[in-house]
């Protein structure tokens, strides 16, 4: 009879994980977004076992997640960016008269296209707030509102309809890979790519550093004003992605087009766990968040709850977001201060 030997530092590791797992943020909101699916699926049982209901299930979030993953590599650096929105619908109507100009027009010209108008805005935004030493908050506040007036002048009363995107890119907006809408796939590739660099990078981890203590950083000699400029080119580059997304599932686009959304993207990302004041938090909490801000949208109607009280939920939702992140940190600073003096 053979015993099983087992290495004590390896089962130490799982555990932790499995403790660090069952104590995150991303596990607690990833539980009320299944509850929530599942309380309106039993509602509504087409919420999600039909076709259709589950490819808006996984379709419907794939927007607000890019703009939610570009906001979190902002936030994570004590600042904000609001001009996502005016960036999606710049970009949603620039793709639409690229096409108008010249129909044959590749697909991946076109995600090239949104991908460098977004970081040409991301640009200007980082020059201003890193070189200039202005509020990321005042600074794209201010871009945000002329974006939106030169989007109002051009456009008018003018918008893009379907009749204007070719027939291949229309179907881009709801095609799917084995049940998987083909934007969802994207926005998951960028998801992990964005994920990956924030946790194995030095750039990555240096984001964190700046957020959690800026002056430090720069003591340390950190390149700050870099990284800082690096996430607002991240940030509107993936708003422009985004914007070629709103594009293709809706196949028109109008001077208010995302408008408003880029306070959902900022719902996202607290609700998500990311810390409003830097320092630290995670790209996938930011991208659940994106999905359980939009589950409720589409579930909270079904359960015959008034859009009144559906903003009420997300006002709730982001306020105990943050009351629960400074409780943890203010939990964190006394287990710090108490090992100090037991030590």
């Amino acid at each position: 009879m053979s015993t099983a030997i087992v290495n004590p530092s390896r089962e130490g590791a799982v555990t932790r994980g499995v403790r660090t797992l069952v104590r995150s943020r991303e596990l607690a909101i990833v539980i009320v977004l299944t509850l929530l699916i599942l309380f309106a699926t039993t509602r509504r049982s087409s919420f999600l076992l039909s076709h259709d209901g589950w490819r808006d299930t996984l379709l419907a979030p794939s927007i607000l997640l890019l703009l939610a993953v570009g906001q979190m590599v902002v936030v994570v650096t004590r600042n904000v960016d609001l001009s996502v929105g005016s960036t999606l619908g710049i970009t949603a109507y620039a793709t639409g008269k690229i096409f108008v100009h010249n129909p044959d027009t590749s697909v991946v010209v076109v995600f090239l296209a949104g991908i460098a108008i977004g970081a040409v805005i991301g640009v200007l935004n980082g020059v201003l707030v890193t070189f200039f030493r202005v509020p990321a908050l005042v600074i794209t506040l201010g871009t945000m509102y002329i974006l939106r007036g030169v989007l109002t002048h051009e456009v008018g009363s003018d918008r893009m309809t379907a009749g204007d995107y070719p027939a291949h890119f229309e179907k881009l907006g709801t095609q799917q890979v084995l049940t998987i809408p083909v934007l969802t796939i994207i926005a998951v590739l960028v998801v992990a790519a964005v994920g990956y660099y924030l946790h194995t990078a030095r750039g990555g981890r240096e984001l964190y550093a700046i957020g959690s203590d800026p002056d430090a950083a720069d003591l340390y000699g950190l390149p700050t004003a870099r990284r800082v400029f690096g996430a607002f080119v991240l940030c509107g580059a993936l708003a422009g992605l985004a914007g070629v997304f709103s594009a293709a599932r809706y196949a028109t686009a109008f001077s208010g087009t995302g408008s408003g959304i880029e306070l959902q993207a900022v719902a996202a990302v607290v609700i998500g766990g990311v810390a409003i004041f830097g320092g630290s938090g995670t790209v996938w909490g930011a991208a659940i968040g994106a999905f359980l801000l939009v589950t409720i949208n589409r579930a909270l109607p079904i359960l015959g709850i008034s859009e009144f009280w559906q903003g009420a939920v997300v006002g709730a939702l982001i306020i105990g977001s943050i009351v629960l992140d400074r409780l943890l940190s203010l939990r964190r600073a006394h287990q710090l201060v108490e090992a100090r003096d037991h030590a």
